[in-house]
């Protein structure tokens, strides 16, 4: 099932969120500093990290005792919710240490987000010291600005952006960049789409399964877009991908990669387009980067 925006904010609320983030990361001195030094960001927020993971049923009992009743209420009313949990009183975070590294690394972003933010701290307090409840639309409001938060501190404003610009197009340059600012793939794939100067869109995709009326079929998570793939074709729409759609050619079964394959992609007009499709499996999502062939330029044909 294709996952609701989990990212977009009007201009007002980005401008503060990358006027938070820009902070962080100058009182940690963590501009050019690769991969982004993140203990460093949370140390100069004066923000701790849990020694224990509150989220291992195990220590959950023994968290529970230690801490004050309005700690303890916080906790349990989180722990079934969320990978990552802020407390505003004592400025700490508890994480999830059950997930793959480089998603704690976001999760640790996401959360110092919410401390970084004053209106995010004050709120957090003040309905954690009552039996209030945060409104849904107000909570959405500030898991967007805390993951636009961690997306800029993880990727130094448009220092990934650069970055790309001087590599490839192709999915091998995601790889390449991810580690050398701490990112995951799933993180780093949906920067390089949503950021690069060229159309481009990436497509991440569940794990392949198979039924009896399809055959081999993956369900979209997400799909990114550049502005120039937006502007020519539009924001694609598809919900899953079989075997009959146009990329099914490239859904990776039995396989780790997929080299760039021809596929048609539909403009905005209606005129088809040649592009080239590749595709990574990264064991929880399968990630398809598709571009057309005019982008790579005169020299480069597909084969």
């Amino acid at each position: 099932m294709v996952k609701t925006d989990d990212s977009s904010i009007d201009p007002e609320q980005q401008r503060a969120v990358h006027d938070a983030a820009r902070r962080a990361l100058d009182r940690a001195s963590a501009w050019g500093v690769f991969p982004t030094p993140v203990a460093d960001i949370l140390t100069a927020a004066k923000l701790r990290v849990a020694p224990t993971s509150a989220f291992d049923p195990r220590r959950i009992v023994t968290y529970l005792a230690d801490k004050a009743e309005r700690s303890a209420s916080v906790l349990k009313s989180a722990i079934e919710k969320v990978l990552g949990i802020y407390d505003a009183g004592e400025s700490i975070i508890h994480i999830d240490d059950s997930v793959h590294r480089s998603k704690q690394t976001f999760l640790k972003l996401h959360e110092a987000g919410h401390h970084e933010m004053p209106t995010h701290r004050k709120i957090f307090r003040f309905f954690q010291d009552c039996e209030k409840h945060l409104d849904p639309d107000i909570a959405d409001a500030f898991e967007r600005e805390a993951n636009n938060f961690a997306r800029f501190v993880l990727f130094q404003g448009n220092a990934f952006r650069d970055v790309a610009a001087d590599h490839p197009l192709e999915i091998k340059s995601i790889l390449k960049i991810a580690p050398d600012f701490g990112a995951s793939i799933y993180a780093s794939s949906r920067e390089y789409a949503r950021t690069h100067r060229r159309a481009c869109a990436v497509y991440i995709l569940e794990p392949v399964t198979f039924c009896e009326r399809t055959g081999a079929r993956a369900e979209v998570r997400r799909i990114e877009v550049s502005a120039e793939y937006a502007r020519q074709f539009g924001q694609p729409t598809e919900t899953a991908i079989t075997l009959n759609h146009s990329l099914g050619k490239v859904l990776p079964i039995g396989r780790k990669m997929i080299r760039a394959t021809p596929v048609s992609v539909t403009d905005r007009n209606g005129h088809a387009h040649a592009c080239l499709a590749e595709a990574f499996d990264t064991t929880f999502n399968i990630i398809v980067l598709v571009y057309p062939i005019r982008e790579l330029g005169s020299k480069l044909k597909p084969s």
